[in-house]
């Protein structure tokens, strides 16, 4: 399956060669010891990418404490993008995405009795969150968009890779999309390629692989993103909904993600009578973003019409009280998760093994080298 064409703005080249210059210098800095890389006493997952928004963060690390939390108490520690709290906040099952950001906030409501917390300094973070004066001491940390966080140095590294937008084929911001060179994949142990066709064959899978280069020590997984059935905002914990509500509707889709392409393309199988309407990427709902979500609502024939948006979208428009109750009751939320094409559960056994193996009282640095050259 052909993947699409990556587009690159090549006269932003030259300020995309001098951000290059100014990344490869930190990276070699803690490559070298000069800035320093914290190890913990306890397992340290992390989940992030190398390019910006739109490789399926939250739905990997929902599937990561879904796997684990079961066997493990298990923690995750966001940066909590776009919040407007400050420091270490620990999150609570009436957190708001303004005080905790809206992927944390997201999990929080799905996941109540996971510890999530929320702290752009991740060794302070992590530190706090295994104080008992905090909550009962975790067993693992998740750590949620920290590929890029290099101060604290985890003991099993995940990267992210868009099937739609390889790496390699991709140049550094602004000029692409790439916060740091596609070489600093060597970093990961780990790599899974996201947001893959539902029926990429085996061939492909060999083919991919080969174009991602991986290092010998590295494992590679690919996986796609289904959708479940709806949920209402007005009470998406037990109001589980089927897919067939939405054959022949009127949708009106509000969505603030990154890549709502996917989301539309999968609703064009029930309807073909959807209305985009887009905004930006973790996007905070305004007064007048309510009224022209009203607006547009009211200009759809009655009777058979609905409000579709993300999970990530419902966790701050269900805190919007000036969102009016005739419009919270139609509208409804997509729920997403993750799903590996193959060797899924020798991904689970690695990350379940390496949880099991590294307790708290162990190093999880023993035998490996902070600064991989």
């Amino acid at each position: 399956m052909k993947q699409q064409n990556v587009t690159i703005y090549r006269a932003l080249l030259p300020l995309a060669f001098l951000y290059k210059a100014i990344v490869s210098l930190r990276n070699r800095c803690f490559d070298y010891g000069i800035l320093k890389s914290q190890t913990f006493p306890i397992p340290v997952i992390s989940v992030g990418n190398i390019s910006v928004g739109g490789t399926g963060k939250t739905p990997h690390t929902e599937y990561l404490i879904r796997l684990l939390h079961e066997k493990f108490n298990v923690a995750v520690l966001s940066r909590g993008y776009k919040r407007k709290s400050k420091g270490f906040v620990l999150a609570t099952t009436e957190s708001t995405a303004e005080e905790i950001g809206d992927e944390p906030a997201q999990m929080k409501s799905k996941f109540p009795d996971i510890h999530i917390a929320v702290d752009h300094n991740r060794c302070r973070g992590i530190n706090l969150l295994t104080s008992s004066h905090i909550c009962p001491a975790p067993e693992v940390i998740i750590l949620d968009d920290a590929f890029q966080h290099r101060y604290v140095q985890p003991g099993l590294s995940i990267l992210l890779i868009d099937y739609n937008r390889p790496i390699r084929e991709d140049k550094l911001l602004p000029a692409g999309r790439l916060r740091e060179s596609a070489s600093e994949q060597r970093r990961a142990d780990i790599i899974i390629l996201t947001k893959c066709p539902n029926k990429l064959t085996r061939k492909e899978c060999i083919l991919l692989k080969k174009k991602i280069a991986p290092l010998p020590r590295q494992q590679v997984y690919f996986s796609t993103l289904t959708y479940g059935n709806l949920k209402a905002l007005s009470n998406p914990e037990t109001d589980f909904l089927p897919e067939n509500l939405l054959h022949n509707k009127h949708v009106l889709l509000v969505t603030g993600i990154a890549s709502p392409q996917r989301l539309t393309d999968y609703l064009k199988q029930y309807t073909d009578k959807i209305f985009p309407l887009t905004f930006h990427d973790h996007h905070d709902f305004s007064m007048s973003d309510l009224s022209k979500i009203e607006d547009f609502f009211k200009r759809i024939p009655e009777g058979n019409r609905l409000i579709l948006t993300t999970e990530k979208d419902a966790v701050r428009l269900r805190d919007k009280t000036s969102l009016k109750e005739e419009i919270k009751s139609n509208i409804y939320i997509q729920p997403i998760e993750t799903n590996f094409l193959e060797d899924k559960n020798l991904f689970d056994k690695t990350i379940i093994d390496y949880v099991r193996k590294n307790s708290r009282n162990s190093s999880l640095s023993q035998g490996k080298n902070n600064n991989p050259s």
